[in-house]
């Protein structure tokens, strides 16, 4: 019978799979790394929160979309959370941790990384499911979105209490893996296919709305006269994808490729040499999010600076704006539904009917 180690600090673990830790990360490259760290926590505690806030606050953002999104930046900010306990417990501090602890700093990376990757392709699925049925926004109710909400948490929380509910090498510590050094290499050979495999069905999604959009369009350009609006529609669309999908490449796969690696054993690949950057390029992708999914939408853009800038809404000054709010934002008076020719050939403009008074908007 295999004999287990959950009584012993890190400290034993490390130095049996010989990994290179905590004696590096001391003076002023453990001072760099935590400031670098505080930096980028302040931003994502600051931007999340806003996003969040601007949902709450702003009407035209009560659609499954925008709570979704509010979701997303409610995951980044409990990213930012994780990041923080790893700051205070990594150098010199790692190799002092209990075994508890230490899952617990690893669980909460896991489950914040988890939610956020969750919440992405709930996202690009509702998205879908609205632009294939040629409506602007889904026909999910606020029970229905709440449920999707409590799910990606009820999701993220499991996966990241996996390997404290047993999927560990504490029992068997030939199995340990190398950059964590009480997880099963089979476990992360798992996680990491796992999310490369969500990360595979995000770009068929977002590939297959492009593509629609795009036939869409030039369907309707045949019929219609040739509008500036119309034909940068496309373009935008385009652009808003690949950046969602460039962020997410560059953030996530180089550290799922390494821990994969890891997984399989591969004692020649370098990763200890790049583990920690590549750890930070992953969080990068929470920092990211809220620029993505929220700046780029004048509306949400208009309402967190007045936020900023501890301004009342006034409601009529946002009836004489000039800014042009998003396809998502528009509202119908129409029972049946948007649909997605409007925002196509207005591109960002929204058809007859929409936000009530199109004059005003």
């Amino acid at each position: 019978m295999n004999e287990c180690y959950y009584d012993k600090r890190m400290d034993f673990f490390y130095n049996r799979t010989k990994t290179a830790t905590a004696d590096e990360w001391t003076g002023a490259q453990l001072i760099g790394v935590l400031c670098f760290g505080t930096f980028f926590c302040l931003f994502i505690f600051i931007s999340n929160s806003l996003v969040i806030a601007a949902v709450v606050k702003n009407k035209r953002f009560h659609f499954p979309f925008y709570y979704l999104l509010a979701n997303l930046a409610a995951a980044d900010f409990f990213a930012g959370i994780a990041y923080v306990f790893l700051m205070f417990n990594t150098g010199p501090m790692s190799k002092r941790l209990t075994v508890k602890d230490w899952f617990l700093r690893q669980g909460l990376l896991d489950t914040s990384l988890t939610a956020s990757l969750v919440n992405l392709l709930v996202i690009a699925v509702e998205r879908h499911m609205s632009i294939m049925r040629m409506k602007i926004h889904s026909n999910l109710t606020k029970k229905r979105v709440t449920f999707l909400i409590i799910s990606v948490w009820a999701i993220a929380i499991f996966m990241g209490a996996v390997p404290t509910l047993g999927w560990n090498c504490l029992c068997d510590i030939t199995a340990c893996s190398s950059l964590a050094p009480i997880y099963s290499r089979s476990y992360l050979v798992f996680w990491s296919v796992l999310n490369l495999v969500i990360f595979f069905i995000m770009v068929v999604v977002y590939v297959r709305i492009y593509m629609y959009v795009q036939r869409k369009t030039n369907v309707l350009s045949s019929h219609t006269s040739g509008s500036i609006s119309r034909r940068r529609t496309p373009v935008k669309l385009m652009k808003t994808v690949m950046t969602v999908l460039g962020a997410f490449v560059v953030c996530w796969t180089p550290g799922l490729v390494v821990l994969l690696l890891d997984g399989l054993n591969c004692t020649d690949c370098g990763i200890q040499n790049v583990k920690r950057w590549f750890l930070l390029l992953a969080l990068l992708n929470s920092v990211m999010n809220p620029i993505i999914y929220s700046y780029k939408d004048d509306e949400m853009w208009a309402t967190m600076k007045r936020m900023i800038c501890c301004s009342s809404e006034d409601k009529s000054q946002e009836r004489r704006s000039s800014r042009i709010p998003s396809t998502v934002l528009c509202r119908s008076t129409d029972t049946s539904g948007h649909y997605i020719e409007d925002g196509i050939i207005q591109g960002t403009i929204c058809g007859k009917g929409d936000l009530g008074d199109k004059g005003n908007s």
